[in-house]
């Protein structure tokens, strides 16, 4: 019943967001508080919620500062000569156009964080969609399809939760994922292509010229248009430093997200904005992007909250575990790769990885396959994950584009879903993954 019970949540909540019936912040705050009321938990609803806050405000702070960082950063200038060179390539046509973002999502998405990703991103290439009329949704899907691939990467959060779950050596899991990598990666573009060519047909190449304050004014990264005596063109190399670093510490782990982000902020806008007058102009013009994702933040940490709290995350899980017939053990990664898409798409990384990954993982040497290849397995499902209402970055990129959250799944869906089977299909192909 408690699988059910979940299984009814996850839809319902679906349900509404695609179809427009609620927001997703409402849903996510509404639908699980329902469905625990429905169960008998309502004894314990409170403290569920206030679990799920815990676990997503590291989160939610991070996002926050990192917001404000890339905000006075983007104000400051920082980007414009990206944004300068990428026109100077991409000119008016648009498959160069969603050609260039997927490419530019894959080398920020490098660091493994997919809010940089989405904001880099977004801020370059926002701009130039808008310029030419093209639809958002190119965008946001092409740049979560690219950081759903490179999520894969030693640092990023999956792969290391695997390793660690498993006590294996990373070089063990992740060396083999490489060329499955570049299969994703050959998928991204692929789609991005296909999206671009389509994108071509419907507008033309646009036969303009760009300006650089032209194209930023245009952007929504910021809740006003950037005016010019906010640009800091004397500290780029400055701020260029200062980024640079705080990726590396980020990619380090020198200190916890949230508090990197903190400290880049502070120095950020110290040296760029000394002025308090400024320094608060600056933090308002940029206060309703903060608020609508670190809303939908903690709001998703209700519903996880929930989700774990009434223990129907565990038995979804057991229930899909206990329909795989005996005789298809020898399958175990397979059906490892293939189970992770809704498993990472309804569970947030460490309740999969570290609850439901280690079982799957102790069935299937019961049936003689490797640890290792079900961790591998378990990774294929990334871009699926990444479009997930539990990751908190997916708010930030459907905010920052301008799109409904539920439009973009709609958008999303089919190309991510085909992103897993590529790998899935060339994992077995390779044998990383075997029959």
């Amino acid at each position: 019943m408690l699988a059910l019970l979940g299984y009814s949540m996850i839809a319902v909540f679906m349900f509404l967001i695609i179809t427009k019936r609620m927001s997703a912040l409402v849903a996510l705050v509404t639908i699980p508080t329902l469905f625990a009321l429905l169960g008998g938990f309502g004894a314990g609803l409170g403290d569920m919620m206030m679990e799920g806050i815990k676990q997503v405000a590291p989160t939610g702070v991070m996002l926050m500062f990192a917001i404000l960082y890339f905000g006075i950063m983007i104000d400051a200038g920082l980007f414009d000569p990206l944004v300068s060179k990428i026109l100077e390539i991409v000119k008016g046509d648009p498959l160069k156009i969603v050609l260039g973002t997927a490419i530019l999502a894959m080398l920020v998405a490098l660091d493994g964080d997919g809010t940089t990703t989405y904001m880099i991103t977004v801020s370059a290439m926002l701009p130039l969609y808008k310029r030419i009329g093209m639809n958002p949704l190119v965008l946001t899907c092409v740049a979560m399809l690219s950081f759903g691939v490179m999520n894969m990467m030693p640092w990023g959060g999956p792969t290391a939760r695997a390793v660690a779950a498993l006590q294996l050596d990373m070089a063990d899991v992740f060396t083999p994922l490489i060329p499955v990598m570049a299969a994703g990666i050959l998928w991204t573009l692929f789609t991005a292509f296909v999206l671009g060519r389509k994108e071509r047909k419907r507008l033309g190449v646009a036969e303009i010229q760009y300006s650089v304050k032209e194209t930023l004014a245009l952007s929504e990264v910021s809740a006003a248009t950037i005016p010019n005596d906010t640009k800091r063109p004397k500290l780029i190399w400055i701020n260029l430093i200062l980024t640079i670093a705080l990726i590396v510490c980020l990619v380090a782990s020198v200190l916890p997200l949230a508090t990197l982000f903190m400290i880049a902020f502070v120095i950020a806008l110290m040296i760029n904005y000394p002025n308090l007058d400024d320094q608060k102009k600056r933090i308002s013009s940029h206060a309703g992007n903060v608020l609508a994702v670190v809303g939908l933040v903690f709001a998703s940490g209700i519903f996880t909250g929930i989700l774990s709290g009434t223990e129907m995350v565990d038995a979804m899980a057991n229930s899909l575990v206990a329909v795989i017939p005996e005789s298809l053990g020898s399958y175990f990664a397979v059906i490892t790769a293939v189970t992770s898409i809704p498993f990472t798409y309804f569970m947030a990384n460490d309740p999969y990885y570290f609850g439901v990954l280690p079982i799957l993982a102790e069935t299937a040497a019961a049936y003689g396959v490797d640890p290792v290849e079900i961790a591998r397995a378990s990774l294929l499902g990334q871009p699926i994950h990444a479009m997930s209402p539990l990751m908190a970055s997916a708010y930030l990129l459907v905010g920052m584009a301008g799109v409904e959250f539920g439009d973009h799944q709609k958008f999303i869906f089919k190309w991510a879903l085909g992103s897993c089977f590529v790998m899935i299909f060339f994992s077995i192909a390779i044998g990383v993954i075997t029959l």
